[in-house]
């Protein structure tokens, strides 16, 4: 956790403990992290999943990467530092989720293991589950319904992951689904079973 710029400040505890939420919510607070390249799949997935889940009666909500940007983090942009700093304040917006007691996925890029591995620093053990959704670039650029890629390769968009930006694979995910073998459906299956063999959904 970084050091807070107003020293004026204590942390206040709540009278509702987060087990009392989880207890009644029925499932655990967790935050799902969907990383991957533009197109992979991510948001798709995250929303089937939530719909999914929902629909069984547990509390869950997405947290998008184009979405955030238009409120929390429409100061940012896409350089490397914007982009640290991007995933620095979802990280801490999910941590507030899973005291809550939710299920809340985040869809983003998050293209650098240090960004993704901070998150994983200020949240318990077993709170954060890492999705990589694996697609190949030549897979991801023909889905390209943005039409991102295209204008990325024609030096348009500068910074763009994949393209002329790096993407660091996660090295120890806690979840693989490969969104170019398998269906949205089959991909959310994955992580709603993993979900229950583990014991987030009660």
């Amino acid at each position: 956790m970084s050091e807070p710029k107003s020293k004026n400040i204590t942390w206040h505890h709540g009278l509702v403990e987060r087990k009392e939420r989880e207890n009644r919510n029925k499932n655990r607070g967790v935050i799902l992290w969907y990383t991957g390249l533009s197109g992979c799949g991510k948001s798709t997935i995250a929303n089937e999943v939530e719909k999914k889940i929902f629909d069984s009666g547990y509390h869950t909500y997405v947290l998008d990467g184009d979405n955030i940007r238009f409120g929390l983090n429409s100061n940012l942009g896409f350089s490397p530092e914007d982009r640290a700093e991007n995933i620095r304040r979802i990280g801490e917006v999910a941590k507030l989720f899973v005291d809550a007691g939710v299920v809340v996925s985040t869809a983003f890029i998050s293209p650098y293991r240090k960004d993704r591995d901070g998150v994983r620093g200020i949240v318990e053990d077993g709170d954060m589950v890492e999705i990589f959704v694996k697609c190949d670039l030549e897979v991801c650029e023909q889905r390209d319904a943005k039409g991102l890629y295209k204008k990325a390769r024609a030096g348009e968009i500068k910074e763009f992951t994949g393209i002329s930006a790096p993407y660091e694979e996660p090295e120890n995910p806690e979840l693989v689904v490969d969104s170019a073998k398998n269906s949205v459906e089959e991909c959310a299956k994955m992580v709603t079973d993993f979900l229950k063999k583990n014991g987030y959904l009660k």
